[in-house]
């Protein structure tokens, strides 16, 4: 098939390089380098780096609401547009361009979490599994009717990171699958059970030890690796990449927190890393950042730094 591709994130890549593969890819769309790193330098965006390096067509419009930019896509004649995480909206006559209609891969199990951030919710909220819609595109925020659906299992310590990645081999799988078997029967959303995966915000990063352990383990590993969720510690912000839940009690935010008892003054390692009481409960902490540092271990961690009393 002739396809337009249009993506700009990571999570869009495999499901480019898996269309190229098998299919024209006309021109790819994806949003224009930004400013990025210590340089502030325009940095194109993963997306444009995959195409260029497939020797692909690529455009970044800042808009595709003038009529030059809606005539320039029409004129490509595609079969189809796959779209995926591209991050701006498509006017009515984008998405009646192509032949066969847009259609997009949303990594939820639509209706709930349409939106910018299906992933991170998925986690924070304690969803046991989410999966890949591939719907028709229409004017409304991820509410075409759905052509396929699968679903994945969302692992108990699981981050986002690690899911972004599991889902979006799922997607490369599925589009390459159902392409050749398009036009299919599309199944309208039902009106029960929506739910919106707002844009994360920094605000949502700052651990607060009064909530729960299941909260906060969620909050962490929902959050890693980007925002990331952190604390401060002995007045250095670090980041939280990876908890679970553990058994023990205390004071919120009190370190030491032992298999089965609580040793408030006694910062000690466990299962490789570090146990922080919290409002009921207490979270494990097994992946962490420092500022300016890699990521690594909280064993690690323990090895280069020493716990105050109290993690903030």
């Amino acid at each position: 098939m002739n396809i337009i591709f249009m993506g700009t994130p990571d999570f869009s890549v495999p499901i480019l390089q898996a269309l190229a593969a098998q299919h024209q890819v006309l021109a790819v769309y994806c949003q224009p380098p930004r400013p990025a790193g210590r340089g502030k330098a325009d940095r194109p965006s993963a997306v444009q780096l995959a195409a260029e390096a497939l020797g692909l067509s690529v455009r970044y419009p800042v808009s595709l609401k003038s009529a030059d930019a809606q005539a320039e896509f029409a004129a490509l004649g595609a079969d189809i547009a796959v779209v995926v995480a591209y991050g701006l909206i498509l006017p009515q006559a984008v998405l009646d361009a192509p032949r066969m209609g847009c259609v997009n891969i949303h990594a939820s199990l639509l209706p709930r979490w349409r939106g910018a951030a299906p992933i991170h919710r998925a986690i924070m909220a304690g969803d046991l599994e989410t999966g890949i819609c591939i719907m028709q595109m229409e004017a409304g925020l991820d509410t075409g009717p759905v052509l396929a659906r699968a679903a994945l299992p969302i692992g108990a310590s699981e981050t986002t990171a690690e899911l972004h990645d599991r889902l979006s081999v799922l997607g490369a799988d599925m589009i390459v699958q159902i392409l050749p078997r398009l036009p299919l029967p599309a199944q309208p959303q039902p009106d029960a059970g929506v739910s919106y995966a707002a844009k994360i915000d920094k605000s949502e990063a700052r651990v607060n030890w009064a909530c729960s352990a299941v909260e906060i383990v969620r909050q962490i590993n929902g959050l890693s690796p980007f925002p990331g969720a952190w604390v401060e510690i002995g007045g250095e912000r670090v980041k939280l990449l990876r908890a679970a839940v553990a058994t023990g009690q205390g004071g919120a935010g009190q370190d030491g927190v032992g298999q089965g008892g609580v040793g408030q003054n006694n910062a000690g390692a466990h299962l490789g890393g570090f146990v922080i009481a919290c409002g009921l409960g207490a979270v494990q902490i097994l992946e962490v950042q420092r500022e300016g540092k890699r990521r690594g271990s909280a064993a690690e961690y323990l090895r280069g730094a020493s716990l105050p009393d109290r993690v903030t």
